[in-house]
C-alpha cells in the first residue's frame, strides 16, 4: 500500500503520458514549449479566470504573487499558523513580515475570527503595515473565503489563495485558485493534481497582474528575455511536465476527484464513532489532498501512527510543528495562548492513505486496524 500511488496512476494514464512526452522530446521542444501554453490555457478554463501563468514550483508561485503586489520590508501578511511551510517561507523572501493566525478546529482553515484579531494587533502595535492576506486550502478543502474577503475588503488588504492543496475543490459551482485576487497552485506529485517533478501555476483576472507575473518568472524580462527590466528569478514550468499534466488532467476532472469522495465517505462513515473525521462544510467540495483524523491526544496519535505503520498502512502527520514555533521565525510576534486549535491539531492528527488508486480492500484494512487499536486503547 502507498501514501500515494504514482505508479498505478502512471499505468492508468501510460499511454497518454507516454505519448505527450516522446512528442516533446522528438520535437525538442523543453523550453516553453506548446505544452506549456495548451495547460494554461486550459487550467484558465477549468477554474474560471482570464490568466493562468505557469512557474517551476508552487513556492515561487507564491513569492511571484508577492512581487506582483511590490510586497517587501515592513509589510505584513498574515498566514494560517497550521499549514506547510512554504506558506510563510515566499512572506520572509521578499522581505516582509509573516503574521501567524490560528485556525478552525473542524477544517483546520484560517480562522476568520483570530485572522480579524490578528490585523487589529498588529496596526495597534505598529509591527507594520498590513499588507495581505495567505489563506490555506488545507487539506483539499477551501478556506471560508466569503468571511475572509469581507476582512480582506474592511481592511484593504490583498487576498492571495494558496491553492496547492485544494484545485479540484470548489464551494458552490466557484472552483478552488478562483478565490483570491491572486490564487496558486503546485503540482507537486503528491498534490491532486500533481506532476513528475516540480511545477507551479498562478492564476488571476488582473491583466496588470499577469503581465508583471510573466516578467518576474523570467529574469525580470520586457519585451524579450534579453530585455531586463526589474529583478526576477528563473521560474519556468518544464514543458515535459506540462505534456504529463495534459495527459492526466482530463483523468484528474472525470475520475479521480470522484474517486477520491467515495473512498473519504467511506472512512468518515466507518470510522467517525471512533476518531474526528474532516468535516466538509455545507456547499463545499474538497479535493482530498488528505484524509486527516483526530484523536484525543498526541500519546494516543503516536500509538496509532505505530500500531498501522507497523501493519504496512503508510500514514503521516501533518503538520507536526506549528509555524510560530519554527526557528526560522524566531521573532518576538508569535505567542503560543495564540494558537490553542493549531497547537491542538499538531499533537493530536493523522493523515491516512487517500488516492483514487487505492481498492476497496486496502480502505477497508486501514479501517479494520483503526478499529481495533482504538478498542483497544479504550479498554486500557
Amino acid at each position: 500500500m502507498q501514501f500515494r500511488d504514482l505508479r498505478k496512476q502512471y499505468e492508468h494514464n501510460k499511454s497518454a503520458i507516454d505519448d505527450g512526452i516522446k512528442n516533446v522530446i522528438e520535437s525538442a521542444d523543453f523550453i516553453s514549449g506548446q505544452a506549456v501554453y495548451e495547460l494554461e490555457k486550459q487550467l484558465a478554463e477549468y477554474v474560471g479566470v482570464k490568466h493562468c501563468i505557469s512557474c517551476a514550483n508552487g513556492t515561487d508561485a507564491l513569492q511571484l504573487s508577492l512581487l506582483a503586489w511590490g510586497t517587501g520590508k515592513n509589510d505584513v501578511v498574515f498566514v494560517p499558523d497550521f499549514t506547510f511551510f512554504s506558506s510563510g517561507e515566499a512572506v520572509s523572501a521578499v522581505g516582509a513580515i509573516p503574521v501567524f493566525v490560528d485556525v478552525n478546529m473542524d477544517t483546520y482553515n484560517i480562522s476568520a475570527k483570530s485572522l480579524e484579531k490578528m490585523i487589529l494587533k498588529v496596526i495597534s502595535q505598529g509591527t507594520g503595515t498590513p499588507k495581505a492576506i495567505i489563506a490555506v486550502d488545507l487539506f483539499g478543502q477551501p478556506a471560508d473565503y466569503i468571511k475572509i474577503r469581507e476582512i480582506a475588503d474592511k481592511y484593504s488588504l490583498f487576498l492571495l489563495e494558496d491553492g496547492a492543496q485544494g484545485f479540484g475543490g470548489k464551494i458552490l459551482s466557484k472552483k478552488a485558485c478562483s478565490f483570491g485576487d491572486i490564487s496558486t497552485t503546485s503540482f507537486f506529485p503528491a498534490k491532486p493534481f500533481g506532476c513528475y517533478g516540480d511545477g507551479g501555476a498562478i492564476f488571476t483576472d488582473s491583466d496588470e497582474w499577469a503581465a508583471l507575473l510573466r516578467s518576474y518568472k523570467v529574469h525580470g524580462k520586457g519585451e524579450s528575455k534579453y530585455d531586463n527590466v526589474r529583478i526576477g528569478m528563473n521560474s519556468r514550468l518544464d514543458t515535459l511536465q506540462a505534456s504529463i499534466l495534459l495527459a492526466k488532467f482530463p483523468v484528474f476532472i472525470k475520475e479521480e476527484l470522484d474517486a477520491a469522495q467515495e473512498i473519504a465517505l467511506f472512512y468518515s462513515s466507518r470510522l467517525k464513532d471512533m476518531v474526528i473525521v474532516p468535516a466538509v462544510l455545507q456547499d463545499y467540495f474538497s479535493a482530498w489532498a488528505q484524509f486527516t483524523i483526530r484523536v484525543g491526544n498526541r500519546q494516543q496519535r503516536d500509538g496509532l501512527k505505530k500500531y498501522l505503520s507497523d501493519s504496512g498502512i503508510p500514514v503521516m502527520i501533518y503538520y507536526q510543528k506549528p509555524m510560530h514555533r519554527q526557528r526560522a521565525f524566531d521573532m518576538d510576534l508569535y505567542h503560543d495562548d495564540d494558537y490553542p486549535n493549531t497547537n491542538t491539531s499538531c499533537e493530536t492528527v493523522l493523515s491516512l492513505p487517500c488516492h483514487p488508486y487505492l481498492n476497496r480492500w486496502e480502505i477497508q484494512f486501514v479501517v479494520d486496524k483503526i478499529c481495533e487499536f482504538m478498542k483497544g486503547s479504550q479498554d486500557v
